[in-house]
């Protein structure tokens, strides 16, 4: 038996940016917190407005930055003073600032590596289909239209109840999103 909620949830049109955010600063007020927004440009306030936490990217970039950085110093001194030591001009063996330039560039390459494929998994992209595309006026939402969808795994969310606490928010219309 299919545990999942009939519907994904309900959403609300609005026509410009300020309703928007009003609209999700009294969802989260109310106790709503399985809601997104959607919007065709960046809107400031709106992730404060959502309740959006900090996200763990800057640590998976960090700790990508420290492997890259390990790694390509050991490689180099594996390579200087393990495999093929070659003293040149009275020199130790581990020169460690001839390292320091492969060692940043390591770093820096394997923590942009990090950074792309973190932010993949944590955002869970790419995503070819989710259920707000059933929403045919949801195509508005790329040029002038701003929509707040509440979804029906929050546990707040009563069909009635939150279709009623929507209308009260002055969309233009309030749509029911199915899987």
């Amino acid at each position: 038996m299919d545990a999942r909620p009939p519907i994904y949830g309900l959403m609300a049109e609005f026509e410009n940016p300020s309703d928007l955010v009003a609209a999700a600063r009294k969802a989260y007020e109310e106790g709503y917190r399985e809601m997104d927004a959607y919007t065709p440009f960046p809107i400031e306030e709106l992730t404060e407005a959502l309740g959006f936490r900090q996200t763990r990217l800057p640590l998976v970039v960090l700790i990508g930055g420290l492997i890259g950085g390990v790694g390509g110093y050991f490689l180099q001194y594996y390579t200087a003073v393990i495999d093929y030591p070659l003293n040149i001009g009275g020199r130790p063996l581990n020169s460690w600032p001839a390292f320091i330039p492969v060692t940043f560039e390591c770093a820096i390459l394997v923590a942009s590596l990090f950074a792309v494929l973190g932010m993949l998994a944590l955002n869970g992209l790419p995503m070819p289909y989710h259920p707000v595309f059933n929403v045919p006026r949801f195509a508005l939402a790329t040029r002038d239209r701003f929509f707040l969808c509440i979804e029906a795994t929050d546990p707040r969310f009563d069909p009635e109840a939150t279709r009623y606490f929507l209308e009260r928010l002055a969309p233009r219309v309030v749509y029911e999103v199915e899987h």
